[in-house]
């Protein structure tokens, strides 16, 4: 169930239900999914579904981390900085890695982070550089960014990540509480530019390091 043909089933079926940019679908084929949740699960791998992977979180399912990523990059090929705010399991990171320069992830639930960060180093995932930190605030010691991904959702949108956006960067960010939208922000001088996309499910953005 973890094989080439097995992936490359779900990349036929991501590009069905409307994921259009070659580039992200032939990193999803090529990055292993089942390594990043546990091995009990491991045989739904490559399911187009979201998976518990502990802590009351989960593994986004692969059209949600597929058509995030080709929002990200919009018409570029490659981005340069780009910030991911909840890092989970580090599914996410792995498939943006190849597609960025350098990845700075942030995670506030200890226990995921240094096992994403244990697992990442293992795959040698080189440009990516994981850190226990609360999302709210970004990393503005790293910025500004390309791009902002962020696998949570707040009510609003945290002021502080738009400003970490580079002028015209883009911010990927589910917004809402039970009814919840898939949101593009691009920053235009001071202005940001808001685009609402499609209804999704995330978990709730919160606040805090959890230990």
């Amino acid at each position: 169930m973890t094989s080439q043909r097995t992936r490359n089933r779900l990349v036929q079926r991501l590009r069905e239900a409307g994921v259009s940019n070659e580039q992200v679908l032939s990193v999803i084929a090529s990055t292993p999914r089942h390594v990043f949740i546990d091995e009990a699960l491991a045989h739904r791998a490559y399911e187009d579904t979201a998976l518990p992977i502990g802590y009351g979180q989960t593994i986004s399912q692969p059209y949600t981390v597929a058509r995030m990523t080709e929002i990200l990059l919009g018409d570029q090929q490659r981005l340069g900085r780009v910030l991911e705010v909840g890092t989970g399991c580090g599914y996410q990171a792995a498939v943006l890695s190849p597609l960025v320069d350098r990845l700075f992830s942030v995670e506030r639930i200890e226990p995921l982070f240094s096992r994403a960060r244990n697992r990442l180093s293992e795959l040698e995932y080189r440009n990516i550089h994981c850190s226990l930190s609360d999302g709210s605030w970004g990393l503005p010691e790293k910025g500004p960014f390309d791009g902002i991904i962020v696998a949570a959702a707040p009510e609003q949108v945290p002021s502080a990540l738009q400003e970490q956006l580079v002028d015209g960067g883009r911010m990927v960010i589910p917004v809402g509480g039970e009814q919840q939208k898939l949101t593009l922000i691009t920053r235009d001088g001071d202005t940001f530019v808001t685009e609402i996309l499609e209804d999704v499910l995330f978990v709730p953005f919160l606040s805090g390091i959890q230990r």
